[in-house]
């Protein structure tokens, strides 16, 4: 697979108390491929860090940090620092090697030489993409999640990856269950990343990709009830989607949601819980919480 890289990218940032956290990473994402999340132990602050084009999209970048200013009641200052893209992607390669996840998955990304690990469900995705490579810790605690639900429950049918962005929980379940999943995503970048790792791993005849805004999509909608929805998000929006979740699962689903942090959990707990659904457990990875709840 191959990318084609900007001359210039840049490294734009803000630090943020865990409460902003999440308004933040909804700004920088509006205009970076990449946005991650840093604990700082020693003042207790995060920062919020995306991958962008250098010089392009400022207004729409300023905008979005003025936004989220307003809703969280903190500013915060952007840090900017140039970062060639050549050196970005050998940075970005050498910290993703092979990834073992749970007793079943193995992720890798296609720069890497040799066989996969065997025994293993092995997911390639390219790590000059810089998203959804399974280090983060919602991602992999989906996955173990995902394990689960497979050693606990009939195989099933109907399947769902509501933001799904590089596809690989989507893909996770293809190549697990052996059934079709949908996965749909707000932003054109992440459809078309997700459908190329598809076809990077064979998956496309399994795994379709829409655009569109998650419950409200028509597709979505149309395809419901599911069986298995996934949702690894931000504890907001997944608040907001409980009584959209909750009507589009079927009775005794199973819905696998992430991108919380443990102060969030409840808080996302207690959304669904008031539309019927119950806990059947949750798991941390480091800082991150994934919840699989059931109807």
């Amino acid at each position: 697979m191959s990318h084609r890289f900007p001359v210039q990218l840049e490294t734009v940032s803000v630090s943020v108390p865990e409460a902003a956290t999440e308004a933040y990473e909804a700004a920088l994402a509006t205009v970076c491929t990449s946005v991650g999340f840093f604990r700082n132990d020693v003042n207790d602050l995060w920062r919020v860090e995306g991958v962008k084009t250098l010089g392009e999209s400022d207004g729409a970048l300023t905008a979005a940090l003025a936004l989220a200013e307003v809703a969280t009641g903190i500013a915060a200052t952007l840090q900017r620092r140039r970062t060639a893209a050549e050196g970005w992607l050998a940075h970005t390669r050498a910290s993703f090697p092979e990834q073992s996840i749970g007793r079943r998955f193995a992720i890798r990304g296609t720069h890497l030489a040799g066989r996969p690990t065997p025994g293993r469900i092995t997911l390639t995705l390219d790590a000059g993409l810089a998203f959804g490579s399974g280090e983060h810790g919602s991602t992999r605690g989906c996955l173990r999640a995902l394990e689960a639900v497979a050693r606990r429950h009939p195989r099933p049918h109907r399947i769902v990856d509501v933001g799904t962005g590089s596809g690989i929980l989507a893909m996770a379940a293809a190549r697990l269950f052996h059934r079709p999943v949908l996965g749909v995503d707000i932003e054109p970048w992440s459809v078309r990343v997700a459908q190329q790792n598809a076809r990077v791993n064979c998956l496309s005849r399994l795994v379709r990709v829409s655009l569109g805004n998650g419950w409200h999509s028509t597709t979505v909608r149309g395809a419901a009830p599911y069986d298995l929805v996934f949702a690894n998000i931000l504890a907001r929006p997944l608040c907001r989607m409980a009584r959209h979740l909750a009507a589009s699962l079927a009775p005794g689903g199973r819905a696998i949601l992430s991108g919380l942090l443990h102060s969030q959990a409840r808080w996302v707990l207690s959304a669904h819980r008031r539309r019927g659904l119950r806990l059947e457990r949750s798991i941390n990875e480091g800082v991150w919480t994934t919840l699989v709840l059931y109807r």
